[in-house]
């Protein structure tokens, strides 16, 4: 049996076991939940969830919230309903094997949050691992950005809202898939340490809304010292709202 790392969020509200070569929940995951707007009765879905982290982490801060998983990995799905069972969530989750580009409930959800494969297929190193091969995008090389945005457009109720955590230089490319179809785009940097350059950035916009982009201030993560500022500490301990 293939062996389980066991790991605590939101000051140990939460706890999520992954597997070791497959994918990692990170503070990313963390950092994408803290930005949906999803309130009690709403229905969320998590785009290529992985072990189910970042939905998990939006039902741990909204009562009442229902969330649908869509992984491609079955062992991975698998993992993200125990990982509901085991904080007691399990009633409020569907977890599906799917690849993306192939599921489709029309205008089902009021909120898609996702955190597509950071690196491109066929632009860095294959990892020996199929797991982790896949998490990281290196397998399904025809699989994009425009893919990512155009299921969760299809899935989105009108005036939904898609919440996107990815690589501050593939934001041109978000912004490209997004078109005409998104409007009152947000865009919240995630800048590392003050002075330096963004490498995280967390794009949030509604379907067929129309008001214009805005470019928030975003949030330092990490005091000079290396330790996690104020505001990054909100987020990661105490679950509060990214914007």
């Amino acid at each position: 049996m293939e062996p389980f790392q066991e790991i605590y969020v939101l000051n140990k509200r939460l706890k999520l076991l992954h597997t070791q070569d497959g994918f990692k929940t990170s503070i990313d995951s963390v950092f994408l939940a803290s930005a949906c707007p999803a309130k009690a009765g709403d229905k969320l879905l998590d785009m290529g969830c992985g072990v189910g982290g970042a939905g998990l982490c939006v039902l741990s801060r909204v009562e009442g919230l229902n969330l649908t998983g869509v992984e491609i990995q079955a062992d991975h799905a698998k993992l993200a309903q125990e990982n509901a069972l085991a904080n007691r969530m399990q009633d409020r989750c569907e977890f599906v094997t799917s690849d993306i580009r192939e599921f489709r409930r029309e205008r089902a959800f009021d909120h898609v949050i996702c955190n597509p494969p950071y690196l491109e297929a066929g632009k860095h190193l294959r990892s020996p691992s199929e797991e982790k091969a896949t998490a990281m995008g290196h397998e399904h090389s025809d699989l994009s950005i425009q893919d990512w945005v155009d299921t969760a457009f299809y899935c989105l109720k009108p005036r939904g809202s898609l919440t996107i955590i990815h690589r501050a230089d593939m934001m041109h490319k978000i912004m490209q898939a997004l078109g005409t179809r998104f409007g009152n785009i947000e865009v919240f940097p995630l800048w590392p340490k003050d002075g330096e350059a963004a490498k995280r950035v967390v794009i949030r916009c509604g379907r067929e809304r129309k008001s214009p982009t805005t470019l928030h201030a975003g949030l330092i993560l990490h005091n000079k010292d290396g330790s996690y500022s104020s505001g990054a500490e909100n987020i990661l301990r105490d679950a509060g709202a990214l914007f």
